[in-house]
């Protein structure tokens, strides 16, 4: 089955922050990014359109992983959440993406 694929364009952008509860390691990263993108290559073998575009890390003073800020590209939210459920990733807020800001 070909599905119709949106271009960047038409695609909303959404910021979702994965605050986690308790610190991890950088395998421990590596390993919830593998699974994210299996899932991501599923969804869009279903029709789902769906693109990560990039992550920031977020680490505390003994530099361990407390979360992550990522920015995605889907059609809706939905997509988005079903992408986090199936990868097992914390959600603790999907906001749409605005304007960047202007400035140094």
């Amino acid at each position: 089955m070909l599905a119709w694929i949106m271009s960047d364009d038409e695609l909303e952008g959404f910021l979702i922050l994965r605050a986690l509860e308790e610190p991890i390691t950088e395998d421990e990263l590596d390993a919830a990014a593998e699974q994210s993108g299996a899932v991501l290559q599923e969804l869009r073998d279903e029709g789902v359109d769906i693109r990560w575009v990039e992550s920031e890390v977020l680490r505390n003073e003994d530099e361990r992983i407390t979360g992550t800020f990522c920015h995605y590209q889907a059609e809706d939210e939905a997509a988005v959440e079903e992408h986090a459920e199936r990868a097992g990733l914390p959600t603790t807020r999907i906001d749409r993406r605005g304007q960047p800001l202007e400035g140094e």
